[in-house]
């Protein structure tokens, strides 16, 4: 160990890895247009910009996925090429993505030492062994995970921590991390940010991918902002302020992040009486033409499950959903909740939203068949009308419709799902999380599109995790703990601390 990384926060010339002026072009598209990077031994070094700034590209270039067009890598101090992943990780980079490449069907001490850390004599697999370096691995990050169990068992964080052992069994010495908090809860990402503060001490580069500003004045030493495939800026984040690092992420002063709200009308676009599901008890409310309803909650609390009840993708035990003058049968399906008007945008966009493999047109055109359908016949005109239509409205950054939605950023695979759900022309708009994991200048992006949504008679009701996106975003706020309303309030003037308060089951005097 050097001592740079016995003494991680003094500072040093000391590069653990650096990228200089890096070119990468897709179908003659520049992807990055020389950027740069420089991460220390024993440093959190934030990596931000907008969606579709060039950081996912610029990792996969650091990580041996894609081979530079132009520039240079230095692995301490010395000019290195990583022909692919493997070469990478030897060289002590590991990237972890939000999408974690755990196994769930095999053992966490499995999970540890996949692949050439198995230890083993002859072909033959040293159980014994394997759970030793197992443990040894997560004593580092001081994790009691039982080794014997599956995976696929664990809760999100504990998943997180036995891909931290995994890198640290391949002697990581630069860690890329990619949005790691998105799936956790606050207990869970202040256990997180313990564990990567601990790396940081024992020498480790970390290289912190969030859209989440808060977590980066938090944790980072350093930051670097990319727009458009270029390096704006590095500096310490004590030298830094949020309005801006928000300036130079979208090139222009942040302004206000919240559109103003718009007068709601009294006609009623949705009531719901007497909900029940698995979690959902007793739940009634109304939601209003013209207005945002917002949805608040500890997890667990039955936020989604609400959604997914109310656009027919979970059966209801009870109760009556009414959308205008119609009310939906108690077996309505997905289908029939969005005949009556009911869009659902699910949290797990990847999953659940898209099709990663086929292109931006496919999955427009596949949520909205019937619309573009005559005799049984399917118009490809109308298919690009809409197709056209949407990614216009919603500023899609892609080089065609044809390009598959697994290769967009993530804000951008968000406003696929947005605008394969808006060609509907839903009267309510489910939204479960509409902003988790993108970045500051998408989210103001989503947020006016809300507004103009609203604007046209369109009732949006929307969860989210964060109060204060709640309070900017929403007319009214109706709070859920343990499957019940426990506050219903106004978001103009809204306190954080009432909000809080009613998550936690506590009624206002």
């Amino acid at each position: 160990m050097t001592t740079a990384e016995q003494a991680p926060r003094v500072a040093s010339t000391s590069i653990a890895l650096e990228a200089r002026d890096i070119v990468k072009r897709f179908d003659g598209v520049h992807a990055l247009n020389g950027a740069r990077l420089s991460v220390r031994p024993g440093e959190i070094h934030a990596l931000l910009g907008e969606n579709g700034a060039g950081k996912s590209t610029l990792i996969k270039v650091l990580t041996g996925v894609y081979a530079p067009d132009g520039g240079t890598l230095l692995r301490n101090g010395e000019e290195i090429e990583l022909a692919n992943v493997r070469v990478a990780n030897r060289a002590g980079i590991v990237a972890l993505y939000q999408e974690l490449s755990i196994i769930p069907t095999i053992s966490v001490a499995e999970n540890i030492l996949l692949g050439e850390q198995t230890p083993s004599r002859g072909g033959i697999v040293s159980w014994r062994a394997m759970r030793r370096q197992a443990r040894e691995q997560l004593d580092r990050i001081h994790q009691k995970i039982p080794l014997g169990k599956l995976a696929g068992e664990l809760s999100p964080v504990q998943q997180t921590m036995v891909a931290f052992a995994r890198a640290l069994a391949t002697d990581a010495r630069v860690l890329i991390l990619d949005e790691p908090t998105a799936s956790l809860t606050d207990t869970e990402i202040s256990e997180l940010f313990t564990v990567l503060r601990g790396l940081r001490d024992e020498g480790v580069a970390i290289v912190y991918v969030s859209h989440r500003l808060e977590e980066v004045f938090e944790l980072c030493d350093r930051l670097t902002i990319m727009r458009n495939g270029e390096t704006i800026v590095t500096k310490d984040v004590a030298d830094s302020h949020i309005d801006e690092v928000i300036s130079n992420m979208v090139g222009r002063p942040g302004g206000d992040l919240y559109p103003e709200r718009t007068p709601v009308g009294t006609d009623v676009a949705l009531s719901v009486e007497n909900l029940q599901g698995r979690r959902v008890k007793d739940v009634s409310f109304v939601a209003h033409r013209g207005e945002v309803l917002g949805i608040g909650g500890l997890a667990g609390a039955g936020r989604s499950e609400l959604l997914r009840i109310l656009a027919g993708a979970q059966k209801r035990a009870g109760g009556t959903i009414t959308v205008g003058e119609h009310e939906l049968g108690h077996s309505a399906s997905v289908g029939r909740a969005l005949d009556a008007g009911i869009a659902l945008v699910p949290e797990e966009r990847r999953t659940q939203g898209v099709i990663l493999g086929s292109t931006i047109r496919d999955n427009i055109a596949v949520a909205n068949i019937p619309g573009v359908s005559s005799f049984g016949m399917v118009s490809g005109a109308k298919i690009s009308d809409i197709v056209t239509r949407g990614m216009s409205d919603l500023q899609i950054k892609a080089r065609s419709s044809r390009q598959p939605v697994g290769e967009l950023s993530g804000g951008n695979q968000q406003k696929v799902v947005l605008a394969k759900m808006l060609a509907r022309n839903p009267q309510v708009l489910l939204l479960d999380e509409p902003t988790r994991g993108i970045d500051v200048g998408t989210k103001a992006e989503i947020y006016r599109l809300i507004r103009q949504l609203v604007a046209g008679g369109t009732t949006v009701i929307a969860v989210s995790s964060e109060l204060p996106e709640l309070i900017g975003m929403c007319d009214r706020i109706i709070i859920m703990h343990e499957g019940r309303i426990s506050g219903d309030v106004p978001a103009d003037g809204a306190d954080e601390e009432v909000l809080l308060s009613y998550c936690y089951g506590k009624a206002q005097s």
